[in-house]
């Protein structure tokens, strides 16, 4: 895969589309927190069926309620624009409904 890691301009700029986002470490970082387990779980499958069709993955670790989500491209060395898509999916499956696909 050979995409173009964004400017920091870029980066700023895309980061006001995606509020709950911030950077960290060069990394867009986001922190969901759901009602239980069984739906930060859900959320995760969500996203890995996602990140598995985009074959891009992202650092992520869950505890209990709790999913911390960290997005860049190794391969670019930093952060692109399959982030922010991944990113967007993601803020997508957050807001739907437990069971919902």
């Amino acid at each position: 895969m050979n995409i173009a890691k964004l400017s920091d301009k870029e980066v700023a700029s895309r980061l006001h589309e995606l509020p709950d986002w911030t950077l960290a470490a060069g990394k867009l970082h986001r922190e969901y927190k759901f009602a239980g387990f069984a739906e930060a779980f859900g959320f995760m499958s969500t996203c890995a069926l996602v990140a598995q069709k985009k074959d891009h993955h992202p650092e992520w670790s869950n505890v209990f309620d709790r999913v911390v989500v960290d997005l860049s491209t190794h391969d670019a060395g930093g952060i692109t624009a399959l982030d922010f898509a991944l990113a967007t999916e993601m803020e997508g499956a957050a807001r739907r409904p437990a069971g919902a696909i």
